[in-house]
């Protein structure tokens, strides 16, 4: 007997982030990120079946996805893509990028857009989030940190889906080396997912 879900094509899910300057144009980091495939699987399935959950929400950073010796040595942690109470290592910051959440403050630049050219098998979402000069509160006024444990000079960000809980579920997380954020100078994270199916690759 054929079983009836048996199909070769199957999907892949990969992501990439760019963290840069907009004013400036200095890139601080360039790179593709881990998926959290268990939870992402669960997110596409809640959004497919139209259950009011699963789509991307929020951006979340932390500060606890490396270590930095005496040295300068920078020690990468693992990316956490198991379980489905994944999280960062040491979330201390988040921002909302859904642009049709009335709790995104906002949402011209801070969104999410699909992008697609006819005739291929790929879809990228594209997730924008600037953190303003103003943001976050609490921040140092220049970006001169000694301590890479400090709240926000980040190492680590994410992707969460949304959840009426209010806990939504990790979907990518990336490691970096460190980066400041403070008040003279803009963040902005590019964050491209591509949904690509596998037939005809």
């Amino acid at each position: 007997m054929t079983d009836k879900f048996n199909d070769n094509s199957g999907i892949a899910v990969s992501g990439h982030i760019k963290i840069h300057d907009p004013m400036s144009g200095e890139v601080y980091v360039d790179k593709k990120n881990a998926i959290h495939y268990e939870n992402m699987s669960i997110a596409l399935a809640e959004s497919l079946a139209n259950q009011g959950q699963g789509m991307i929400y929020e951006m979340s950073f932390g500060n606890g996805g490396t270590s930095v010796d005496p040295t300068g040595i920078i020690t990468y942690l693992t990316p956490n893509s198991t379980g489905t109470n994944a999280s960062l290592y040491n979330q201390t910051f988040t921002k909302v990028v859904d642009d049709r959440s009335t709790a995104n403050t906002d949402p011209v630049r801070n969104k999410t857009e699909t992008r697609h050219v006819s005739g291929t098998n790929y879809t990228d979402i594209i997730v924008t989030c600037l953190l303003d000069y103003g943001e976050p509160e609490g921040q140092d006024a220049f970006d001169t940190a000694n301590d890479t444990d400090s709240l926000y000079v980040f190492d680590e960000l994410g992707l969460k889906s949304y959840s009426p809980s209010g806990t939504g579920r990790l979907l990518t997380h990336v490691i970096f080396h460190p980066v400041q954020k403070s008040l003279n100078r803009l963040v902005q994270i590019d964050y491209t997912v591509r949904v690509q199916s596998l037939s005809g690759v």
